[in-house]
């Protein structure tokens, strides 16, 4: 097949990876194209140049730090995902891949007339209902997680869960933590991720933690975390995949402190494959990942409560976590059940426009 596969254009899709969406978009355009797929992958500059990308526009999520410059760089992502859009609709694709965050591609979809599958990766916001509302009815619907799909059910009833996957050889299994025992935390370091929380967890019990992760929001970074800072805490900055999962392998046990609801948390299924045990607040998709053979939940924003989850986690068994993660978390299955959903929406759209056919060829 021919595929366009649109990225959303706040961040590169390249190693670091800002963000869960960013590794997975990479992930998933990598595994297509090793597939024999035709590949057209549409993104921000700085994107992977071993992908062939079409760099449409600077990174824009400058404008999240930047409110005197938040209306110009949003018109220049909105005049992106424009050029975008034209360059789909003169490009012969079989199929769209939508992993964007913008409701430009789903106002757009309809006038395409292509076969759409549209990933939600996010709870619903105002700008994505907008599109969706406005989208090509034929359009295809997939979400990363049981929970993201209630939490979209009543305007896509129908949305069909693929679950989120990991390289299970990129995060090999490590029988046995480091002798130093040591929590460990990664993601972006904002706000909705709260590594404030893990900290107060992780000390209360009794274990040092080492995070990675970009410091996207210097505000927070300054008030919650720099307060913080101990001897028992050791930043490792913004890591690529391979030195991540080499500190996370080693862990006795992994901290996700998500205080928002997390649509899948894509860290929990890393630290699975590496062995690692979990322990994660209660929300969003955390218990859709998690069983009590490989993590513990605490209840949300309760530091004490994930802290007795902590103790708990570093206890269970890392073959179990493995077993997990390759049952449920291994990207070439998630690959296969996308083409699946392309397959189906092609035989849907094909199908649809048989009846015009016959009726145009009656007339004529």
């Amino acid at each position: 097949m021919k595929i366009a596969v649109l990225a959303h254009l706040k961040y590169p899709i390249g190693q670091p990876y800002a963000g869960g969406l960013e590794m997975h978009t990479h992930l998933l355009t990598v595994a297509l194209k090793r597939l024999g797929h035709d590949v057209t992958l549409f993104a921000s500059r700085g994107s992977d140049p071993a992908l062939d990308p079409v760099m449409l526009c600077d990174p824009t999520g400058d404008a999240l730090l930047d409110p005197e410059r938040e209306a110009a760089i949003d018109r220049a992502e909105h005049d992106a995902y424009r050029r975008m859009m034209d360059m789909v609709a003169a490009g012969g694709f079989d199929l769209v891949h939508n992993n964007a965050l913008h409701a430009l591609p789903l106002q757009e979809s309809a006038r395409l007339g292509l076969p759409w599958v549209t990933v939600l990766h996010t709870p619903p916001f105002e700008a994505l209902v907008r599109g969706i509302v406005q989208a090509d009815p034929d359009m295809a619907f997939l979400a990363v997680s049981p929970s993201l799909a209630q939490e979209w059910a009543t305007l896509v009833p129908d949305a069909q869960v693929v679950d989120n996957g990991v390289d299970l050889s990129n995060f090999a299994f490590n029988a046995a933590a480091d002798a130093s025992p040591y929590a460990f935390w990664s993601g972006r370091i904002v706000p909705e991720k709260g590594l404030h929380l893990a900290i107060d967890a992780a000390r209360a019990a009794g274990l040092p933690l080492v995070f990675a992760g970009p410091k996207l929001n210097p505000a927070y970074w300054d008030a919650q975390i720099a307060p913080r800072l101990g001897p028992d805490l050791t930043h490792l900055g913004h890591l690529a995949h391979r030195d991540l999962a080499h500190h996370l392998g080693r862990a006795r046990v992994a901290i996700v402190s998500p205080r928002w609801e997390e649509p899948f948390g894509l860290v929990v299924a890393e630290a699975l494959a590496c062995g690692t045990p979990v322990a994660a607040f209660r929300r969003g998709a955390m218990p859709d990942i998690l069983d009590a053979q490989c993590g513990r939940l605490a209840d949300p924003d309760d530091a004490q409560a994930l802290s007795v989850a902590i103790r708990e986690a570093a206890c269970l068994s890392r073959r179990a976590c493995r077993d997990r993660a390759e049952a449920l978390y291994d990207a070439s299955a998630m690959t296969a059940r996308y083409l699946d959903a392309y397959e189906a929406v092609m035989a849907r759209c094909a199908e649809r426009a048989q009846p015009a056919l016959r009726v145009a060829g009656g007339r004529g």
